[in-house]
């Protein structure tokens, strides 16, 4: 029996030599191949982790050296860590200690254990993946942020509270059953917690509040060791302290009809009731060790929330949120892909650095002094939308040059007003609302401009005309009544009626030609309550319209003249000959001989479909494409009416897979299946 088992182990041990030499060979083919672009010079790095390798690999462009590139080979059954998140905390935590903090890793190259895998990814803030890496010359020309002091902490601590957020909804759901009716009650749960805490950290003198005719502080209450020793007192003075603090005016935002909105509806209440599942929370978030630099120096003994870099703490709430929120059960709530998120804006935000008109805007101000850039999602969730903008607009103003961004300070109190003037953002659903307020407020924006709206789609709460960039996947599909359900039907066609009153204005009466009406664009007006019948005579819409085309048509009327719309919508509109008309009221009618379009409200920059299964998580299996328009600008002796400015080509492109496949319910990056919205970024840029 001896001798079998001491050939499995030499097997075993041969085995673990032959992985570790063929990963060491694919990381030297790959510094080679660095080597022969001229990215000469390299330091290999020690890998913590067996069947893992890495080196950090740059050259010199004009005297000067370029920022690092991370070359890393990942162990074998491990490519689902080759996203952006994961990549970037290895960045951080592959070099050593004493490594200054100008030469982490900017850019880096990832391959799979046996070659055959390969992605690339930028890891300046936001860290996103890109198709191909740029040259010498590119990366030597790079502005680079400047890196935090404490990002490598950070790092640690992304990761901390990634693997704890996920842990707490096991806890809360599986073995320690609380008061709440589902997975999403957990995540709300949390967030109010994450409230109290970040209150508790930025309201310093300011945090008495009263409970059974005491004054308490909630510095003393919110600590896991006062949980720990008072039990149920303790958890019924933080629930005190969540209804004296729920609606505290630092928390109060104004939308554009100047109704004014808390953080939390008065009716929000915390519902978790054990003290051990209060004690794990403020565990999790509180207990995070002594705070160091990037050269592992001592900064402060005793971390918080407060010390980790906004945009790694918002990271983690929306990859936890992602990760564990159920969008099925009809709710029509669709968590948009994170590679979908970041190529949208990552065009808009190119486009917008590319302009020379549109940069200047990005930093101008408006006649009140405030930011003059304003962001809009009119049906915003969890703000994935208006978070991810957010990040890039960080970056933007980092590349862009002016005075307005000359120095860090400058930059800094711009970025700070624009946190609380330039994102808008509005949801029918109160919960989704409240996920992103807490979410915006974890990346450093607790006064960005979300709030609840009944309908987006005739919400005086949003300002036509008022903004540059409009980021969106709305709900989309007309509902289906079943036998019985007459009434429901009734209802809700007599709503759609009065609804499509309103996306009339461009629609004048007929005169003398037998009823009907026409059809005339204007920068303000709406026209998709109504539709063109075969002699183009345009009548009104039935009660069957699909609200996508009127978020089309509300998404133009929102925005400025040359303003930006990216939409995610069912392929149908793009493609069904019944919705033609759709499509030239988009772009306009097309002149035959010279096959120019005009009468169109919008250009169109570029279509991408996007796979079947995008929203299978969600529950629903419709085939999407992502539209990307401008709105025609202004004629400026008459500012409703366009200039008749020429369609230029657009940039089609079919995204096949996103990164990931959907198994089991989650999202599988393991599968080694490319992101095929990188490439497309990538072409997108370099005008292929």
């Amino acid at each position: 029996m001896a001798r079998p088992k001491k050939a499995t182990t030499e097997s075993t041990t041969n085995d673990a030599i032959a992985i570790a030499t063929n990963e060491s060979n694919i990381l030297k083919e790959m510094v080679r191949k660095l080597a022969g672009a001229r990215f000469d010079q390299t330091l290999d790095l020690k890998a913590n982790e067996p069947g893992m390798s890495a080196a950090m690999v740059w050259g010199r462009h004009q005297g000067v050296e370029t920022p690092r590139v991370l070359a890393l080979v990942l162990p074998a059954g491990a490519w689902s860590r080759s996203n952006a998140d994961d990549v970037q905390v290895l960045s951080y935590t592959l070099p050593p200690p004493e490594t200054p903090a100008d030469q982490y890793p900017q850019f880096a190259i990832v391959r799979d254990a046996e070659g055959k895998l390969e992605s690339f990814f930028d890891l300046a803030y936001p860290p996103h993946q890109i198709d191909k890496l740029p040259s010498l010359v590119e990366i030597g020309e790079y502005k680079r942020i400047k890196a935090d002091p404490t990002y490598r902490w950070s790092m640690r601590m992304y990761d901390r509270l990634m693997k704890g957020f996920n842990a707490l909804h096991e806890r809360i759901y599986q073995t320690h059953k609380d008061k709440v009716n589902g997975k999403n009650d957990i995540i709300e749960e949390v967030a109010k917690l994450l409230f109290l805490e970040s209150f508790r950290l930025h309201h310093k003198g300011a945090l008495i509040f009263e409970h059974k005719n005491r004054k308490l502080d909630l510095g003393d209450v919110f600590q896991t060791t006062y949980v720990r020793a008072h039990g149920a007192t303790a958890v019924a003075e933080i629930q005190s302290a969540f209804e004296h603090f729920k609606q505290h005016p630092d928390y109060i935002v104004t939308d554009d009809a100047g109704e004014k909105h808390p953080i939390f509806d008065k009716n929000a209440h915390l519902r978790l009731e054990q003290p051990s599942n209060y004690a794990a929370v403020l565990a999790l978030i509180q207990d995070l060790g002594v705070v160091t630099d990037n050269q592992n120096n001592v900064v402060k003994k005793e971390g918080t929330l407060a010390d980790i870099a906004a945009d790694v703490l918002g990271r983690a709430f929306d990859v936890f949120l992602r990760a564990n929120f159920e969008s099925k059960g009809g709710l029509g709530i669709y968590l948009t892909p994170a590679p979908v998120k970041q190529a949208m804006l990552a065009l808009a935000f190119h486009d917008i650095k590319e302009s020379t008109e549109d940069a200047a805007n990005l930093v101008a101000r408006d006649g009140q002094g405030r930011p003059a850039f304003r962001f809009c999602d009119p049906t915003c969730g969890s703000a994935g939308f208006p978070s991810v903008a957010l990040s890039h607009l960080r970056r933007a103003l980092d590349e862009i040059g002016g005075k307005a961004t000359a120095t860090d300070e400058a930059r800094k109190k711009l970025f700070a007003e624009m946190c609380e003037h330039s994102f808008v953002g509005a949801d029918a659903s109160p919960q989704m609302v409240m996920l992103a307020r807490v979410n915006m407020a974890l990346l450093g924006a607790p006064k960005a401009r979300i709030f609840y709206t009944q309908n987006s789609l005739t919400s005086p709460q949003l300002e036509p005309g008022s903004f540059d960039l409009i980021c969106t996947n709305p709900p989309f599909g007309t509902p289906k009544f079943n036998k019985g359900q007459e009434e429901a039907k009734r209802a809700h066609e007599e709503a759609m009626e009065l609804m499509l009153k309103t996306y009339r204005s461009d629609l004048t009466p007929r005169t003398g030609r037998g009823g009907g009406n026409d059809y005339s664009p204007t920068v303000t007006g709406l026209a998709m309550g109504g539709s063109p019948n075969s002699k183009g005579i345009w009548k009104e819409a039935s009660a069957n319209t699909d609200p996508a085309v009127l978020f089309i048509d509300r998404c133009l009327q929102l925005l400025k003249p040359g303003g930006r719309l990216l939409i995610v919508l069912p392929d149908g509109v793009l493609c069904n000959s019944g919705d033609r008309y759709v499509r030239e009221y988009i772009m306009g009618t097309k002149d035959e001989a010279t096959g120019a379009f005009h009468g169109g409200k919008a250009i169109v920059k570029a279509v991408i479909s996007l796979p079947a299964d995008a929203f299978k998580l969600s529950g629903t299996g419709a085939k999407t494409s992502v539209l990307y328009l401008q709105k025609r600008r202004a004629r400026k002796d008459d500012p409703e009416r366009f200039q008749d400015a020429p369609q230029t080509d657009v940039f089609m492109a079919v995204a096949e897979t996103l990164g990931y496949v959907v198994k089991n319910n989650v999202e599988d990056y393991s599968a080694g299946v490319p992101n095929d919205m990188a490439a497309i970024v990538g072409a997108y840029v370099r005008g292929e």
